[in-house]
């Protein structure tokens, strides 16, 4: 990580635990919110206008949280407006680096060779983990959002007087439950992986699975009534929140992970659900199997090795 802007120590899974051992995600940093005239948004400052070509966006096909972001941008027909590079899924002992696995890039814009500088461009001083995605401002030459959940709202509505296109991902007569439900679905699956697989006791690892799979009968439950989407025929925020999860299951999280109560497969209302999503316009070119499984077996905490399994072979 950074500490004063300095790359202190080669990168560890594990950004921090409490005293039972479980696993503690870091709080994205940069806030700023891009809008339609440039005015200030929930959190950060203003300057930030939407126009065409002006932001840049940095992913990992790896990674859950960028993938919703790519998502977003395919969904709300953003492609021409905001380029995107993909980082090698391999993580280093510096963190995310450029090049070097198909399908990864240089950084066009900056000519960086890891993330982390990206950051330290941004704030010279920064502390803290160089994560992805990051919105990036060509214009100002600075990060303007690291935190995923910001940037889909914002690519929801941001750029509504240059692109209509796509669905309404967070819909004003739906917020409430929408905002009701994130939270259930990151605490016990999103996180809830991720503490299972990087639990560093028993206690805590049980706990992790337990509710990871209690979230998964509860969803498959709630699918039970025919319903397409989460919230019924409208596809919303949540839903992108279930399927990066849900598309990682059976690849990564059932063996590397140790979440092998079952594989998704075997729960047919959300692997069905999970192939809807996928089957939306844009959306499979967001899933790179190879990247997932070349990036989460390259963990070394979890896999000393770095064997890549050759199956799954098919979503």
């Amino acid at each position: 990580m950074l500490v004063n802007g300095v790359w202190q120590e080669n990168w560890q899974p594990v950004q921090s635990k409490d005293e039972q051992g479980r696993f503690i995600r870091q709080t994205s940093s940069f806030r700023h919110w891009i809008t339609p005239d440039g005015s200030a948004g929930p959190t950060g400052e203003a300057g930030f206008k939407a126009e065409p070509g002006r932001y840049h966006l940095y992913v990992a096909y790896i990674c859950p949280w960028a993938s919703r972001t790519l998502m977003a941008r395919a969904l709300k027909g953003l492609a021409p407006f905001i380029d995107v590079t993909v980082v090698n899924p391999q993580l280093t002992d510096q963190g995310w680096a450029f090049g070097g696995f198909p399908g990864a890039a240089p950084d066009p814009l900056n000519g960086a060779e890891f993330m982390h500088q990206l950051y330290t461009q941004a704030d010279p001083t920064y502390t803290g983990r160089a994560t992805v995605p990051v919105l990036w401002d060509k214009q100002r030459g600075t990060i303007v959002n690291n935190e995923s959940a910001d940037i889909v709202r914002m690519f929801n509505s941001a750029f509504s007087g240059l692109v209509e296109s796509g669905p309404d991902l967070y819909p004003s007569d739906l917020a409430a439950e929408v905002d009701a439900l994130n939270p259930f679905i990151y605490d016990n699956l999103n996180n809830g992986v991720y503490q299972a697989g990087f639990a560093s006791s028993q206690l805590a690892y049980d706990e992790a699975y337990d509710k990871v799979f209690a979230a998964l009968d509860e969803l498959e439950a709630r699918l039970g009534d025919g319903r397409c989407y989460l919230f019924g025929d409208r596809l919303t925020e949540t839903d992108l929140r279930l399927f990066v999860t849900l598309v990682r299951f059976d690849a990564a999280y059932h063996g590397l992970f140790k979440c092998n109560r079952n594989q998704l497969k075997e729960m047919p209302l959300l692997h069905a659900y999970m192939h809807r999503i996928l089957a939306l316009e844009g959306v499979a070119e967001t899933v790179k199997l190879d990247h997932i499984k070349a990036g989460y077996y390259s963990v070394k905490a979890l896999n000393p090795g770095g064997i890549v399994p050759q199956g799954p072979g098919a979503l």
